[in-house]
């Protein structure tokens, strides 16, 4: 597989090592401001091409109230940052042996008053996510805004991460987490590093 260069800004040392102790981890200022707006303005021109979002097999549930859009190769922005996510899943293979082959990735909107409820990305094992990933697109946010993303750690420690704009979350895909209720437009890609073939 060939080397994918990761962000110079992306301290990979750090990421591993705070996934390693606690099962999460962050990237401030993961991009170029021009690039996140691009992501911006890709996510947001297709807003009328979201679909409620599922969960496994396709079934909407209450338990979230979010939009989403499958990325695609014809996304050309949104690819970029899957093939950071893969060189990551190269460096997470090499120290964790975990196997990744894959990324998938949608955007999401949470519009307010939206949520999703306390969850797993992979209850019992069963789906091959690894390692998920949030990146926060949108351009502005305030603390008293909401959207927050409440995450469990492997030591069962509980966490409020903030939204803040261009940030990656990157977390054990079995670790318990919620996003809570936004008050105003919430925007990001939600990632899964995968280490066998997508069901969607």
């Amino acid at each position: 597989m060939e080397t994918i260069a990761l962000a110079s800004n992306w301290n990979i040392e750090r990421i591993i090592d705070s996934l390693d102790q606690h099962g999460y981890a962050l990237i401030d200022e993961a991009y170029s401001s021009t690039y996140l707006s691009d992501l911006v303005t890709e996510c947001t021109s297709n807003l009328d091409r979201f679909r409620d979002a599922a969960i496994q097999n396709g079934v909407v549930s209450n338990i979230r109230s979010d939009h989403i859009l499958w990325i695609n190769d014809e996304l050309v922005h949104a690819q970029h940052h899957i093939e950071q996510l893969n060189g990551l899943a190269q460096e997470f293979n090499r120290y964790f042996y975990l196997g990744i082959k894959e990324v998938e990735a949608h955007f999401a909107c949470y519009n307010a008053g939206e949520f999703y409820a306390l969850h797993r990305d992979n209850p019992q094992g069963k789906n091959g996510r690894m390692i998920s990933s949030v990146l926060y697109l949108h351009e502005d946010w305030q603390s008293d805004w909401g959207g927050e993303l409440r995450l469990q750690d492997k030591h069962e420690q509980w966490h409020i991460i903030e939204p803040k704009p261009n940030r990656i979350a990157l977390f054990q895909s079995d670790l318990l987490h919620e996003v809570l209720l936004s008050k105003q437009q919430r925007l990001s890609i939600t990632a899964w590093l995968r280490s066998h073939n997508s069901i969607w």
